[in-house]
């Protein structure tokens, strides 16, 4: 016979126990990033963030995938500017999505500041959530100030039609445009318009959507 004070520790240490085996530990992984963008991929966890550095050196992507949340694989350098010809510094922000078996990979580079800068938002593809992702079109996506939103912060949303948006924007605007099929280009509204501005109150970058 077990006393009810033998009991409660045992309860304890093995409750304990159990709770260390689950915990991840915070931060995730090592390293200095941000902007994660998370998605999961037939039962795998993905995170793909910014390398956070100057930019000058803020010129490659890491991912990182789990099977639980706890335990992670780094898969290093997944795309980087000897893939993107245009890009020469500040990649970040990426935006993750799966199409037709085909993995696009929707990123800024060159933090450009005027319409007479080559840089924007890129996309990349790849045949496996890792890469390695080769650029998608050979320039910029998005490479022009449209309503006054600097090509930055893209987010890819599927909506429950069947149809892709981009929305993206920096320096307080947020803009939103449709998607092709193959992510070459857009689809312009009804009205004629491609970009259509939808900023929201208080907004400055980095929108994210979802249903």
């Amino acid at each position: 016979m077990i006393r009810t004070g033998v009991c409660l520790i045992l309860f304890l240490l093995t409750t304990t126990m159990v709770c260390r085996a689950q915990m991840s530990g915070n931060p995730l992984f090592k390293g200095w990033y941000a902007d994660p963008e998370a998605i999961v991929y037939d039962k795998t966890y993905w995170i793909y963030p910014t390398y956070s550095a100057p930019f000058d050196r803020q010129v490659f992507f890491d991912a990182f995938s789990s099977p639980d949340l706890v335990h992670w694989t780094k898969h290093p350098r997944i795309l980087d500017t000897t893939a993107v010809k245009w890009a020469r510094l500040a990649m970040w922000a990426p935006s993750v999505i799966r199409k037709d078996k085909q993995y696009f990979f929707f990123f800024g580079a060159n933090d450009i500041q005027s319409d007479h800068e080559t840089g924007g938002i890129g996309v990349a593809v790849a045949s496996k959530p890792e890469g390695p992702y080769r650029d998608h079109l050979g320039k910029p996506l998005v490479d022009k100030f449209h309503h006054g939103a600097q090509p930055i912060d893209q987010f890819v949303f599927h909506d429950k039609d069947d149809k892709y948006y981009l929305i993206y924007g920096g320096w307080k605007h947020c803009n939103i445009a449709r998607l092709n099929d193959d992510f070459t280009g857009f689809i312009p509204f009804a009205d004629g318009t491609t970009f259509r501005e939808i900023t929201p109150p208080g907004y400055v970058e980095g929108p994210f959507v979802f249903i």
